[in-house]
């Protein structure tokens, strides 16, 4: 898996070593920088303009990339346990996503299940999320539907994120609790808002269409936590 940029590449340089394969630079670093690197004892390998546009797929690189070892979804089983998940049904947009886990991870919650769709990589992940992703489990189930009856079976409440649901602010939750929140342009179908045990809004003090989707699941996250 590659990844780049300087932020997620400090971090991972100063938090996760254990899982660098290889470094690339495609400019010259300060010297304490390069020492610490160095201290690693991982290949480092210089890269031109081209080369390291490529690995990076057009991104923003900042002359900072690295091979790490590959990072897999979480299997649900695993999560079965957690007092807190969140579920983004539809959910496709990358920084989204990440800022939802980074989010999630802050205030809290225990994982992070990606449903209702069948692929997504890991590896913009790891850089939307600022490395958040290493900690916080994250799942990925493509039913919605059957994903909240096994939440359910396995004894959570289910929370649905609705405009015209109750002022999460007047809400007591019970625990396990999962937060079902949908897509940016179609919301959560109403199909599923009626399977969960309860719609649930936030309320705005203007009129206001609606917020985007990574705030509001933070908003919720920390009136729920």
């Amino acid at each position: 898996m590659i990844i780049y940029g300087k932020q997620i590449f400090l971090y991972v340089l100063r938090n996760y070593a254990s899982l660098i394969e290889e470094i690339y630079l495609a400019k010259e670093v300060d010297k304490k920088l390069f020492a610490e690197i160095s201290r690693l004892r991982k290949p480092v390998l210089r890269l031109d303009a081209k080369k390291a546009q490529a690995l990076a797929h057009g991104g923003n690189h900042q002359g900072m990339l690295m091979k790490i070892a590959d990072l897999h979804f979480t299997p649900f089983e695993t999560v079965k346990k957690s007092a807190f998940i969140v579920v983004l049904h539809g959910v496709t947009d990358v920084g989204n996503i990440g800022a939802i886990i980074r989010s999630a991870y802050a205030l809290g919650v225990d994982a992070v299940i990606i449903s209702g769709i069948k692929h997504m990589k890991l590896e913009p992940l790891v850089r939307t999320s600022s490395g958040a992703i290493f900690e916080m489990p994250v799942v990925l189930y493509p039913d919605t539907a059957s994903l909240i009856n096994e939440l359910k079976q396995a004894g959570f409440s289910t929370y649905a994120a609705s405009m015209n649901g109750e002022d999460v602010r007047e809400v007591t939750f019970r625990t396990p609790k999962a937060l079902i929140a949908g897509s940016e342009g179609e919301g959560l179908p109403q199909r599923l808002q009626n399977k969960c045990d309860k719609k649930i809004a936030i309320r705005m003090e203007r009129a206001f269409d609606s917020l985007n989707v990574s705030v509001a699941t933070a908003i919720l996250c920390d009136r729920m936590r």
